[in-house]
């Protein structure tokens, strides 16, 4: 038998109904009662609930066992006892809505008086939802979905009784508005919505009248729903019910903005499904015109201030980052956003908002915040009008009742803190983010442009004040760049009067806002063809935050995108950004670009500008985090084709000279073997021709001499590439290109255990690519031996540390070298060599030239522990990202972490 009563609150006097119940027997609890009572005692308001459940118990004593027979039941009743005063009155007065607590929702003998079966419709299901609610068995956007549908039913029922009562042939329908209309009702909320007919207006009026009476009328036993008419057009003195044509009139003449706001919100609710559909279709060339203009963005907003002056700020609705807050702004991007793209015009709240966010309209970790914040003040909101189902969104002083909303919210005691002491900060940070992200979007300059507004300056006085908040350092160069691109009368410097102020605010959230900012000006006031510049940032507002953030992050991608404008626009769209071609459409690509053209600098060109644009987008989409395949693959693939497209140009030019070039192909290394290039990163390469004698010999070495050349020394102002055939038989002293016969011959009889080791990440890259396999065929015997002996491994140990002897400059910290410090991607790079070449004779599936897939690949085979290869493979991928940053930021090669805590807090 269970335990005392008296420790759960029950005294002599208030034990009766428990024993009546079943849940006492013998002056002890029983164990299901008695895990109940514990649950009430740890809950929000022990006593209120206590005797709650006790007066249920009272009326109902034939249910005690019944409640305590399933867990379900059990805890659904014990958490409206404890958070609704309201419900739990409601199943002590009648307990059948008891029946709710299984999901019933229609009472088994419904009553004749249709007022009451409505309102018996609409307390048993608000005492289902409730149960699930409280019992957090449905999250917050189902409760209102729920309570919706209910309201739906409920006056659907309404405008059936009310259409049989009048016996007409006119057809009316209830078109749902605001939280109704967006399926996101409260437990409180009244229901705003408005009547549309067709045929009689009459008949109408009464049907509509009738309605209203039927589910609003407060009688002793309480009301179904609260309808609200006031939004209708002309409110309170207009009919309740017109037409299509009429409601198309009104708007057309006489609609006020938020009219036309409130009707973002529209949805069919109840009676003529079809009409009321029509009427939301009737309304959206006007909630969406072709131009709002900036007039509309203006009432929106001073609609919402004095809503903010009218009340408390501290109230949870309508006060400072409260859930009107979210609501205002996403209704704010929907109507401005939405003329062109119809995918916003969701009526939910939360929907709509994660629509912004998927569409780039709202920042993704913006989007997550609010809708994260919104369903949880929504949340708090609920259990404050749970408790008498009242009307209200403040959550008064009074400790003991925040304490309660709290615990209903499920926070509870520890020995570290009272359910309260976590309820508070919480509510403090989703307020002040919630009021962070609504003024950066309901504030926002560009929404403005959009909606076709004047041109607006700022004035000195104000644009120091501007550049001084967001943190530029040199403010005199800021002045001059926002000078120049603000001044004058041109479409340009108009369009940047009103877009600069947010793009200030976007470039001082960038690594390095003066570069930005600087870089920004160069590229729109310098280069021909800014219009298109221009237009991109007007019409793409994701597209000009993210030229921001590029041109804030890296002195190369400033110089890229002067010279590639029309790459602007892509930058807004996720899906083109991340389109970033394969390997061999971008050979086919390179290959064309050299056909077209008969001039070798033409050809160079074409070849160099198409790196540059193909570097800048992959950067790009490295940057902005859309690339899913990877920056080494992409710049792997883009040497391939850089490399074939200047290999077919220098046999072109060598045959000019008067030679024959034999067969010959690229051999990638190093990193750019194994599709693992970081922006910096040299081209290490071999070059196979197929072929015997002097002629032959002479031939390719200088196709080899003209690849070079055109690799290394554009003839456009880009970056060159080095290519680096260092890793050739006898380095540096050998020749620049031999014959597949002479390699072999060096690989059988001379090469060193690096050369071999070398020749793990060899991979045909251009030309030939059938020499390259067999020239991959013919040196592989010599690089995976049977035994790979001690000697051999010693040797490769000795070379790692002389590398790292050599190569890292005695003035930089080998802790903090990406490449070659210790922990950085030569650790990584040697370990799976070595393990390549100690196992690859015995395991041919090792045999690859990609670091990464290497480490995968011989953590398969059981040749490394699952945790070094994770170990090796996350600091592989750390140090590239890190490379690649420094080299982006610098425009030049920088291997070490900077010292400067600017530029490190920068990077």
């Amino acid at each position: 038998m269970g335990d005392d009563p008296a420790r759960y609150g029950l005294d002599a006097t208030a034990i009766a109904p428990f024993e009546a119940a079943g849940w006492i027997v013998d002056g002890r609890l029983i164990p299901p009662a008695e895990t109940a009572l514990r649950s009430v005692r740890g809950g929000p308001d022990p006593d209120g609930a206590t005797a709650r459940l006790a007066a249920l118990l009272t009326a109902a004593p034939d249910r005690g066992q019944w409640l305590l027979s399933d867990d379900r039941r059990t805890s659904a009743a014990v958490a409206i006892c404890g958070a609704s005063r309201s419900l739990a009155t409601s199943l002590a007065a009648s307990p059948s809505l008891l029946d709710a607590l299984d999901g019933t929702s229609e009472p088994e003998s419904p009553d004749t008086d249709p007022h009451a079966r409505l309102r018996t419709m609409a307390t048993m299901g608000m005492v289902a939802i409730a149960a699930d609610d409280l019992t957090r068995r449905i999250d917050m956007p189902t409760v209102g979905r729920r309570l919706s549908d209910l309201a739906d039913a409920v006056v659907d029922d309404a405008v059936s009784i009310a259409a049989d009562e009048v016996a007409g042939g006119t057809r009316v329908a209830v078109v749902a508005l605001g939280k109704w209309g967006g399926r996101e009702l409260n437990y409180a909320s009244d229901i705003d919505g408005v009547f549309v007919h067709r045929g009689d207006a009459t008949e109408a009026r009464r049907i509509a009248e009738r309605v209203i009476d039927l589910v609003s009328r407060r009688t002793a036993a309480g009301l179904a729903v609260r309808f609200d008419a006031d939004l209708r057009p002309e409110g309170r003195a207009g009919p309740l019910s017109r037409t299509l044509d009429a409601y198309r009139a009104y708007w057309d003449r006489w609609a006020e903005t938020w009219e036309l706001q409130a009707m973002l919100k529209a949805r069919a609710a109840g009676g003529d499904t079809e009409l009321g559909e029509s009427l939301v279709e009737t309304a959206a060339p006007f909630v969406f015109p072709d131009r709002l203009g900036a007039e509309a963005v203006r009432q929106i907003r001073a609609m919402k201030i004095r809503t903010e002056q009218l009340v408390d700020r501290d109230e949870l609705k309508r006060g400072i980052g409260g859930i009107r807050d979210v609501e205002f702004a996403v209704q704010l991007l929907q109507l401005v956003h939405g003329r062109q793209d119809p995918l916003l015009r969701s009526a939910t709240t939360l929907e709509a908002l994660g629509l912004l966010g998927d569409g780039g309209y709202v920042r993704d970790g913006d989007a997550i915040e609010l809708s994260t914040a919104y369903q949880w003040l929504r949340d708090v909101e609920h259990r404050i009008q749970l408790f008498d189902r009242r009307q209200t969104h403040e959550l008064p002083p009074d400790p003991v009742i925040r304490e309660r909303v709290a615990k209903a919210m499920s926070y509870v005691d520890d020995a570290d803190a009272t359910a309260l002491e976590r309820f508070e900060p919480e509510l403090v940070d989703r307020r002040a983010a919630v009021r962070t992200i609504h003024e950066r979007l309901f504030y926002r300059p560009l929404l403005e442009a959009f909606a076709e507004s004047p041109s607006v300056s700022l004035d000195q006085d104000a644009v120091d004040r501007q550049l001084e908040a967001f943190g530029f350092l040199d403010e005199e160069a800021a002045k001059k760049a926002y000078i120049d691109l603000t001044a004058g009368l041109s479409r340009r410097s108009r369009l940047m009067q009103q877009l600069l102020p947010l793009m200030m605010g976007w470039l001082s959230e960038s690594p390095d806002p003066d570069l930005g900012l600087a870089q920004l000006r160069l590229l729109v006031t310098s280069i021909p063809d800014n219009a298109v510049v221009v237009s991109a940032m007007r019409d793409n507002p994701v597209a000009a935050e993210r030229l921001c953030q590029l041109l804030g992050t890296s002195r190369l991608l400033g110089r890229l995108v002067d010279r590639i404008p029309r790459f602007l626009p892509d930058l807004g769209d996720d899906d083109r950004l991340a389109a970033i071609p394969d390997r061999e459409a971008t050979i086919a690509e390179a290959l064309d670009r050299v056909r077209v053209r008969s001039d070798t600098d033409e050809r160079l060109a074409a070849l160099h500008r198409m790196r540059a644009s193909r570097v800048l987008r992959i950067a790009a989409a490295d940057l902005v985090g859309v690339d899913e395949i990877g920056v080494p693959h992409h710049l792997s693939a883009m040497a391939d084709a850089l490399v074939a497209g200047a290999l077919a140009t220098a046999t072109d030019r060598a045959v000019t000279e008067g030679m024959s070039p034999p067969p010959m192909v690229v051999m990638a290394m190093g990193k750019w073997g194994g599709r693992e290039l970081d922006y910096p990163s040299d081209l290490d390469g071999l070059v196979v021709f197929d072929g015997e004698g002097a002629e032959a010999a002479a031939a390719a070495i200088r196709v080899t001499e003209l690849l070079v050349a055109a690799l290394e020394r554009p003839p456009i102002d880009v970056p060159g590439v080095r290519f680096d055939l260092d890793l050739r038989p006898e380095g540096r002293k050998g020749a620049l290109a031999r014959s597949l016969g002479a390699y072999t011959a060096y690989y059988e009889r001379w090469a060193e255990t690096w050369e071999l080791q070398a020749m793990l990440r060899g991979r045909a890259a251009a030309g030939d690519t059938d020499l390259g396999e067999a020239f991959l065929a013919a040196v592989q015997p010599f690089v995976y031996l049977d035994r790979f002996g001690p000697e051999r491994i010693r040797e490769v140990r000795q070379m790692k540390a002389r590398v790292e002897q050599e190569r890292i400059p005695p003035t930089e910290d080998p802790d903090f070298h990406m490449k070659l410090g210790r922990g950085g991607m030569s650790d990584v790079e040697w370990t799976v060599q070595l393990l390549q070449l100690r196992h690859g004779a015995a395991n041919p599936e090792v045999r690859t030239p990609s670091t990464l897939l290497g480490v995968e690949r011989l953590e398969r085979h059981g040749l490394l522990s699952s945790d070094d290869a994770t170990a090796l493979a996350d600091a592989y991928r750390f140090c590239a990202r890190t490379r690649n940053r420094l080299y982006l930021r610098a425009g030049r090669v920088r291997d070490s972490l900077p010292s400067d805590p600017g530029e490190t807090a920068a990077l």
